[in-house]
């Protein structure tokens, strides 16, 4: 079935996932701040150890609460049909988005330390 070859392979390839996966999980940093933009323009800034809530209403009807709780960043309801962005696991690290694309609102965990390797491409 397998020959030797394609099974040096296989392990070669899963010892370079495991290894890789351990390197992003290792050096990811905890974030410091949120940065909410909406349509492309700054909304605020908040602090990510500051447990807060803000609404999000726009004149077009949409309606967006994103909630910092413990570290976390959640949107915690909308009014978009699909409701993705409401399902998203809490972010917390830096680089870490939740995006509302109905209502072009997006969540980003920013100011975390320079480890300087960009793990996230941009």
């Amino acid at each position: 079935m397998f020959k030797k070859n394609d099974i040096i392979l296989i392990a070669v390839l899963l010892i370079i996932g495991v290894i890789s996966l351990a390197f992003i999980n290792f050096t990811r940093q905890a974030g410091g701040q949120v940065l909410i933009t909406v349509n492309g323009e700054v909304y605020k800034t908040l602090e990510l150890n500051q447990d807060t809530t803000i609404s999000i209403d726009t004149d077009e009807g949409y309606h967006n609460v994103v909630t910092i709780k413990d570290g976390e960043v959640s949107m915690s309801e909308a009014n978009c049909p699909d409701k993705i962005c409401v399902k998203h696991k809490s972010i917390k690290y830096d680089n870490e988005s939740i995006i509302c694309l109905p209502h072009k609102v997006v969540v980003t965990i920013t100011g975390g330390a320079d480890n300087g390797v960009d793990i996230i491409a941009q």
